[in-house]
């Protein structure tokens, strides 16, 4: 893109600079000064990269979003978001809400802290980490991250240890034009297991969110990672997970796009040898709605396992991507992958876009994928009006059973029950 694109957020950085965490940290410096490069060389990235060709991300520098202090939260809105029974960390405008948060667990399995806390008061615990999962190269909203990121949440599970209740990770935005840039790191050690939940939420109606999350799992250890964004009408979302996994880890992510004007999601996963990697999506979108979702699986060893899911629903002038790619290294022999893209057009002025991936560079392999556009067939509709349902709620309740399968892969109950309320808000004449 043009240089005038990105350049408001070049002009704001100074002033910002002084404020952002680890300004005496030399390593931190080169990271942000690196990134910093990189996005006044590239900008927002644009239709001319490959892998951004159907996502237009130029309206980001209409509105100069800025980073905010502010915390002020109504609570009771808060909790209509929260899980009872988990463990909860709260982000409000990209900050770390400690005040907020209830971090109730064993301290000897997992432990929480703040990004900007630990920055200012043990750095050392992140030199090394940071940057382990995803590079300035990655592209340049990564780089985006790298520079302007003010806080995030730094959550690492001990050796042998399993959470007995889930993690719920809420980022939180409360202030029109605000930036809530995060930068976050999981770290699962050998046999650990944990279940992290991801929410976005926004009180506001403009807003930009750009979060990064950093997955390292030991061996033989288990991550599952569920992602619900239902950010505000009129938000822009950028939410990337990169993962590196260990010999005979498994990593599951659960990927629901439902809010946001504009939102891209990047699911990346690089497999050891026998890792074992399941990703699932749901993207609902309506209005003039555009849901970009990226995955990208490197089987980098042998006897990898990989499973991929994702179903789109698109109405009204709603436009949906889904790019998935699997590369297979020569030396990953005995992979096996599956891919598969579903989705369903609900307007003639809907659309979507899909493109499935297969890069193999070994011949003693299993690989498959397959993807699927249509509408909601008239058959069905008419079966459903025979037995006395009326067209509307017959359209509704087919398209709640299509989007309704990634729902019924969740294995906690009261998110569940959280996704279910905001598809029934979707498709409002189905009772249950």
């Amino acid at each position: 893109m043009s240089k005038t694109t990105h350049d408001p957020y070049l002009t704001a950085y100074p002033a910002l600079a002084d404020s952002l965490p680890g300004r005496e940290l030399p390593w931190l410096q080169t990271l942000r000064g690196e990134a910093l490069q990189a996005f006044g060389e590239r900008g927002f990235p644009g239709h001319r990269e490959e892998e951004w060709r159907y996502t237009d991300l130029s309206a980001l520098s209409k509105t100069v979003f800025a980073p905010t202090t502010g915390q002020v939260i109504d609570v009771a809105w808060l909790n209509q978001y929260r899980l009872d029974d988990a463990i909860s960390v709260v982000l409000v405008n990209g900050r770390f809400a400690a005040d907020l948060s209830r971090i109730d667990a064993d301290a000897g399995a997992v432990t929480v802290s703040s990004l900007k806390d630990l920055l200012t008061e043990t750095p050392a615990v992140l030199e090394g980490r940071l940057g382990q999962a995803v590079t300035t190269a990655e592209h340049s909203l990564v780089a985006f991250n790298n520079a302007w990121f003010g806080d995030g949440v730094v959550i690492e599970v001990a050796a042998k240890q399993a959470l007995d209740k889930p993690l719920q990770i809420l980022h939180v935005v409360t202030e029109a034009n605000a930036l809530a840039a995060t930068r976050n790191l999981f770290i699962v050690h050998d046999q650990a297991d944990a279940v992290f939940i991801e929410t976005y939420v926004g009180s506001v109606d403009s807003y930009f969110t750009a979060s990064v999350n950093e997955c390292l799992l030991g061996r033989n250890a288990g991550l599952t990672l569920y992602k619900v964004q239902l950010e505000a009408e009129k938000a822009r979302h950028f939410g990337g997970t990169y993962v590196k996994q260990a010999p005979d880890s498994r990593f599951v992510h659960h990927n629901f796009a439902l809010g946001s004007l504009l939102a891209r999601s990047d699911i990346h996963s690089d497999l050891d040898k026998a890792s074992d990697c399941t990703l699932n999506g749901l993207f609902v979108a309506s209005g003039r709605q555009h849901l970009d979702n990226h995955t990208r699986i490197n089987h980098l060893q042998p006897h990898g396992i990989s499973r991929e899911y994702y179903k789109g629903v698109l109405d009204n002038r709603a436009r949906g991507v889904f790019q998935g790619r699997v590369i297979v290294a020569e030396g990953a022999q005995h992979t096996d992958s599956e891919m598969n893209n579903r989705n369903l057009l609900l307007s003639a002025d809907a659309e979507v876009d899909t493109k499935p991936q297969l890069e193999i560079y070994n011949d003693d392999v299993k690989c498959s994928h397959g993807v699927t556009v249509g509408q909601l067939e008239e058959k069905s509709v008419f079966y459903l009006q025979s037995r006395g349902v009326d067209e509307a709620t017959a359209r509704n309740i087919l398209t709640f059973a299509f989007a309704n399968e990634m729902v019924d892969k969740v294995e906690n109950a009261e998110l569940k029950g959280l996704l279910l309320k905001e598809l029934l808000q979707r498709f409002p004449a189905i009772s249950l």
